[in-house]
């Protein structure tokens, strides 16, 4: 087993997200939901978890306390979801479980991810990101098309301009853009494009998946982690999957990841031993196919957690077995 398993964390904590006003279609506030109902508890306590499920995240009135930016659709509506979900985030993984925040459209990730990094900054721990999706979400008012907040929810994890009141007085924990990456990216805005090669961030768009394969890339990232000693976020977007494996979303783009791409991707971070926090976004069970995308998120959180069909050694000391073993 690889060196980190020792200090892997026994216990998980759930907390549903249910928002969707960041997002352009009604539908992912029922995922948290949805993912219960697939299984989600039942199948990390199998795995050998203790897992404390927190309910819904519950949001206090909102209030406008300052000038809205242009182009930021119910602005002040995601500011109150992203500074409570902040500090729950924060103490969620001072907790010493590892947080798993189930939305929910991917706006959530401007709160989960700055309450996890501010924890992390504080331990002197680099946290990593790692942005399994098929969008890059690195949007901001300035470059938006849509105005549709979800799409620039990793922009102001790396501190980009234009959001910059969204917290409020509370830490804003960013971290730098080599410290994330994308993978499975197949939809990016022109200008949005031009700002990701200004930032020179990693991304692993689909033709380097079908050049490369999953395996070469995740492996890329996890050495990245590991070399500095860091923590990693895994921000895992159902689109990220083709729509024919996975048609309860709203933002569907043809040509995407394969069912057993995505679960190799959750087996080799699962092996690293480096992931200690989890968004699972953008389910939007009002256009899924009978419970199926849901069903499948489970099970890849599953094998991000462990589950696997027969007991293998990791890929750092793993040898291969002789034909008919």
């Amino acid at each position: 087993m690889s060196e980190a398993d020792d200090s892997r964390p026994s216990r998980i904590a759930l907390l549903g997200v249910p928002i969707e006003i960041g997002a352009s279609q009604p539908g992912p506030l029922m995922g948290p939901d949805a993912l219960r109902t697939a299984g989600i508890a039942r199948l990390l306590e199998q795995l050998d978890f203790h897992v404390d499920d927190h309910g819904n995240l519950t949001i206090p009135a909102v209030v406008a306390d300052g000038p809205v930016p242009d182009n930021t659709k119910f602005y002040d509506e995601v500011k109150t979801w992203t500074r409570a979900l902040s500090e729950r985030a924060y103490w969620l993984a001072h907790s010493g479980a590892i947080p798993i925040f189930m939305g929910g459209d991917h706006s959530l990730s401007m709160g989960s991810i700055n309450g996890v990094a501010r924890y992390w900054q504080e331990k002197g721990r680099p946290l990593f990101a790692l942005w399994v999706d098929a969008h890059t979400d690195y949007n901001t008012p300035a470059t938006t098309i849509t105005g549709n907040m979800h799409g620039m929810s990793a922009a102001f994890l790396c501190g980009e301009d234009g959001l910059d009141n969204l917290l409020g007085g509370l830490p804003r924990a960013s971290i730098p853009p080599e410290q994330l990456d994308f993978i499975g990216t197949r939809s990016v805005d022109p200008l949005e494009r031009k700002l990701l090669r200004q930032r020179n961030i990693s991304i692993a768009d689909m033709r380097q998946i079908d050049e490369f394969g999953v395996a070469v890339l995740t492996r890329r990232v996890i050495e990245r982690v590991r070399a500095k000693n860091g923590v990693l976020h895994v921000s895992f977007d159902v689109d990220f999957l083709d729509p024919e494996v996975a048609p309860g979303v709203g933002t569907t783009v043809p040509g995407g990841a394969t069912y057993r791409e995505a679960h190799l991707i959750m087996e080799l971070l699962h092996d690293s031993g480096l992931v200690r926090s989890l968004d699972i976004v953008e389910l939007n069970p009002f256009l899924d196919e009978r419970g199926r995308t849901a069903r499948i998120a489970v099970e890849l959180i599953g094998s991000l957690f462990g589950l696997q069909i027969t007991d293998r050694q990791t890929p750092s000391n793993a040898v291969l077995p002789e034909m008919g073993e």
